[in-house]
């Protein structure tokens, strides 16, 4: 059997549609046949080579919302005709000394979904079952696909920003943002969105899903930030972020690629100021993670193109057309 597939065949692109066979679920593998893949920034990445360990010829794409059509022979966990997503992460060792301390995350033998695997972007996809999650029935396939990524890196971002923080501010008001500025609206947090110059109508749009603020990423928030997760990929803004952000508050990059951080002056660090990154994601983000985002519930924006639209909706996410997130129904 043969499926339909955008194919990355070399660095740079495009995408080139092509009729391929199906792949054929391993021993713990699941078959999925995928209604909805949602396009992720980290998909550019790949796409321009800054994450340049991609397996070639690919088939991108890492938020695979599907049905289970077919089990492997030890596959146990799903059954034929359940609904499932596939997140990132898509396979660890198990063994080395990371998986043993809960940080699976940082497996230098983890493999990733649309990245050093197959994914997404295409009618079926073959998935380890240890690596996919049930998605919360609340969420229709097309809003539930943008979670598996954007939702569940801004999850384990917004983890690592300390409980106490009241005023959190966020860098770049994509995909990831709007999901996570409602959880944080949630648990009583301040959301303070930062937004390219002029975009006042990804502001406007903040504002209407809580932030108590928001403008363009040069200027100062009227109060000092607790924390600030930046989803854009720009080190230019962590002095910015630092010089927004109290005595004692984190900075987190949430994401997996960033242009080169400038150097700045030592005083907006000084003061038990922390940076840190976000790599990847674990199991139990991707369960605590969907499950949050159900109690809250989030409402996700997305904006639907076709599976031969593939190219079309990566230049959209790259340009910034759409406020939420894009995703393309296969």
């Amino acid at each position: 059997m043969n499926m339909k597939a955008m194919v990355l065949e070399k660095t740079g692109g495009p995408l080139v549609l092509q009729n391929i066979p199906v792949g054929k679920p391993g021993p713990c593998d699941v078959l999925i046949r995928i209604s909805v893949c949602g396009v992720c920034r980290t998909d550019l990445h790949i796409l321009h080579g800054e994450l340049y360990k991609a397996k070639l010829p690919l088939i991108m794409g890492h938020e695979i919302v599907g049905t289970v059509v077919a089990l492997g022979e030890n596959a146990r966990a799903f059954s034929i005709g359940e609904r499932v997503g596939v997140p990132w992460l898509g396979q660890t060792c198990g063994t080395c000394g990371y998986c043993m301390k809960a940080k699976e995350n940082l497996c230098d033998e983890a493999l990733f979904t649309g990245y050093t695997k197959n994914g997404g972007y295409a009618e079926y996809a073959v998935a380890d079952e240890k690596y996919c999650f049930r998605i919360p029935s609340y969420f229709d396939d097309v809003s539930a696909a943008p979670l598996l990524c954007a939702g569940l890196i801004g999850y384990r971002a917004f983890a690592m920003v300390p409980s106490d923080a009241v005023n959190i501010g966020l860098y770049g008001f994509g995909a990831a943002a709007h999901i996570i500025a409602q959880i944080a609206v949630f648990l009583g947090k301040r959301v303070y969105a930062f937004t390219k110059p002029h975009d006042t109508e990804t502001q406007d749009f903040a504002r209407s899903l809580g932030a108590v603020w928001a403008a363009d990423s040069s200027q100062m928030p009227p109060e000092k930030l607790d924390a600030a997760i930046i989803f854009a990929p720009m080190g230019a803004l962590v002095p910015l972020a630092l010089r927004a952000c109290d005595k004692g508050a984190t900075v987190v990059c949430g994401g997996i690629h960033m242009s080169d951080i400038p150097s700045f002056s030592y005083d907006i660090l000084w003061g038990e100021r922390v940076i840190r990154s976000v790599a990847n994601l674990t199991r139990k983000d991707a369960e605590d993670g969907l499950a949050l985002a159900a109690k809250v519930p989030v409402k996700i924006r997305t904006t639907a193109y076709g599976l031969t639209q593939a190219n079309v909706a990566l230049d959209a996410v790259e340009k910034g057309k759409h406020d939420g997130a894009v995703v393309l129904v296969i």
